[in-house]
């Protein structure tokens, strides 16, 4: 299976050690950032796993933050992204049997990388369990998404990078 995972600065450490389970599980890995420990906006990589996602690039995305909550609605906001945040097994099953969810979103400060794996493990090997009902509420569920261009414009945070960079920014 091919799976996007990102994270912002807080958590890059646990990004890499759920980004080595996964391959050790035989995944391929493409990690989308961030790759270090400078602060930075979570918005942006959840915009790219969810547009992995959302065009097929990938199969599954994995989104961490310090919560989990930021990336993963970020992720969210990407019409075909359907995102859920967990912070357990039992939830990350079913998000992928009742709503066929195709983003994984977790907390690093939250459950750490343990939990994290766990959690993977589960949802990975969960399948959507289709019925009538369920089908016609993830239809639902995506059809609040209108078009945009979050998809198309990978210039849709510029204003802050620049921002960032002349340091308007501070931590």
């Amino acid at each position: 299976m091919k799976i996007a995972i990102g994270c912002d600065h807080i958590v890059t450490d646990i990004k890499i050690k759920a980004a080595e389970f996964l391959k050790k599980q035989g995944h391929e890995v493409i990690d989308v950032g961030t790759h270090d420990f400078i602060r930075t906006h979570y918005p942006i990589y959840g915009r790219k796993v969810g547009v992995l996602v959302a065009k097929g690039e990938v199969d599954l995305g994995v989104c961490i933050c310090g919560t989990g909550i930021g990336i993963n609605n970020s992720a969210q906001k990407i019409k075909g992204v359907r995102a859920a945040c967990v912070t357990d097994v039992q939830t990350a099953v079913a998000a992928k049997e009742q709503l066929n969810a195709n983003v994984i979103g977790c907390g690093g400060r939250v459950v750490g990388v343990g939990t994290i794996e766990y959690i993977l493990d589960a949802f990975l090997k969960a399948k959507y369990q289709p019925t009538p009902e369920r089908d016609a509420l993830i239809q639902k569920i995506d059809n609040m998404i209108p078009d945009n261009d979050a998809i198309e414009n990978d210039h849709i945070f510029d204003e802050y990078n620049k921002k960032w960079a002349e340091g308007y920014y501070h931590d």
